[in-house]
């Protein structure tokens, strides 16, 4: 049985816990750059992700209410209160505090939207986002260790 379903499957751990013992398994796992786009209108800010089938990823801890959006394809969420399907199109108002673990079923985009004044990204993270200092990810979306970095074909 892989780590993962292990860790999902303990029934000693409550979500959160099941999230973080996620994430320290995909750390583990070769790692992969997802093309990001990001958006600015008046007062908002909305990040774009593509995720190829089969990609897990551990999303940081928001600090405020926010949209998530499957925009495209399937991909199953573990939020810490149980895991759900969202079809796109699907909109999820995501609480603060919310730790995301997102599996793609298919090839899927799905988006936050945020509200800030901000236009820099490194200013945006720190405004929405709680500090995490074993992110692997930048605020463009881009692997901090690139040893790590496994290039899709």
């Amino acid at each position: 049985m892989s780590s993962l379903r292990i860790v999902s499957a303990d029934p000693t751990l409550d979500g959160m816990e099941k999230v973080l013992r996620l994430e320290d398994e995909v750390r583990k796992m070769d790692q992969v750059e997802l093309p990001t786009v990001h958006y600015f209108a008046d007062g908002m800010y909305a990040r774009e992700l593509f995720r190829p089938a089969g990609t897990i990823l551990v999303g940081k801890v928001h600090k405020r209410e926010h949209f998530y959006i499957v925009t495209k394809g399937c991909v199953r969420v573990f939020m810490g209160d149980g895991a759900r399907t969202y079809a796109a199109p699907s909109v999820i108002v995501s609480k603060p505090g919310t730790k995301r673990a997102v599996y793609a079923l298919e090839d899927s985009v799905c988006m936050t939207v945020h509200r800030t004044d901000k236009t820099d990204l490194d200013e945006i993270e720190k405004e929405l986002i709680e500090d995490d200092p074993k992110a692997l990810f930048d605020a463009r979306n881009k692997l901090k260790d690139q040893a790590k970095l496994k290039v899709l074909k």
